[in-house]
């Protein structure tokens, strides 16, 4: 395996830092005051938006931050041809717990977002804050240490979320699909937390069941059965197992870096990422412990963690 090459990264992460103090400095003024308005309105269509990867998609929270492009698609195991259009009924999202090895993938030493530059856009508007940290279930105080915390990967299946669009000053939640080599931020949990694309706070599905139909056009290979609803750990995760996007191989990338640490897992699956697709049912034992967790620490008063679907 090549060693780790020299990217920026790996640098030391002082702009990072400076641009979350900012933001908590912005975070601080002004919260709570009486007559606000609300962060976080009622969602306005129950039917999951199709996103495609590539695309900011409605009302974006910010300008992408995506660094890597979508090589996923040369990596996934194929599927057959999509069965159902968009407004037909689906099946349920398969719950794939976030330890899952495989269910995202990244490229060596390289990130598949700015988390530096989505912390400086957060920054330069204090009440779009302060909407993405109610609309992440994230304490204002406490949104610039979480997004500091959090990996830059990509999804390897369409996955199933609830995304929030930026509105008239709040948070729009929307039932939303997202697409295979979709750029996210995921937290310790192994949970998808942002989209990289337009800088959106991702939480868990409102309704995990099959849903009637589908907005926006399905791109070439969707199958409601395929998929899949992250359910995140009960474990707070030290690493995640990726796979490469270039090559295919095993990628262990520790939680809350930039890959500038990525390094071949010790102990690989027992099985190639390309032998079994991610919505394909339980991953054997052995593989989920090569992950690496540790039992959850106690509750901060900086961040939740989102429940698991029932």
């Amino acid at each position: 395996m090549r060693p780790p090459t020299r990217h920026p990264s790996a640098r030391p992460r002082r702009p990072l830092a400076a641009s979350l103090a900012v933001l908590a400095g912005l975070l601080a003024v002004g919260c709570g005051g009486e007559g606000e308005r609300p962060a976080v309105r009622p969602a306005a269509d129950p039917l999951p938006l199709l996103q495609p990867a590539a695309e900011p998609g409605p009302d974006p929270f910010s300008a992408s931050t995506v660094l890597t492009a979508d090589h996923s698609a040369a990596r996934r195991p194929p599927s057959p041809a999509a069965t159902a259009g968009p407004s037909a009924a689906g099946s349920a999202p398969r719950t794939v717990d976030g330890a899952t090895p495989g269910l995202y993938g990244g490229t060596h030493s390289l990130p598949s977002c700015d988390v530096d530059q989505q912390a400086r856009l957060l920054a330069a508007d204090g009440a779009k804050a302060r909407a993405f940290a109610q609309a992440a279930g994230v304490t204002p105080s406490g949104l610039a240490a979480w997004l500091g915390g959090l990996t830059p990967v990509m999804l390897r299946a369409d996955t199933r979320v609830t995304g929030h669009g930026y509105r008239d000053g709040t948070a729009v939640p929307q039932q939303a699909v997202l697409q295979a080599g979709t750029a996210v931020l995921v937290d310790r949990y192994g949970a998808p937390r942002v989209r990289c694309a337009a800088g959106n706070p991702l939480r868990a599905p409102a309704d995990t069941g099959p849903p009637t139909g589908y907005r926006g056009e399905p791109w070439p290979g969707f199958r409601p059965d395929r998929v899949v609803l992250v359910s995140p750990t009960q474990r707070v995760l030290d690493s995640l197992l990726l796979v490469n996007v270039l090559n295919g191989a095993w990628l262990e990338r520790a939680v809350g870096t930039r890959g500038g640490e990525d390094r071949e897992p010790a102990v690989p699956p027992a099985y190639d990422p390309d032998d079994r697709h991610v919505a394909d049912g339980p991953v054997p034992d052995g593989a989920r412990t090569a992950a690496g967790a540790h039992p959850a620490a106690p509750a901060e008063p900086t961040a939740r963690r989102i429940p698991g679907p029932p």
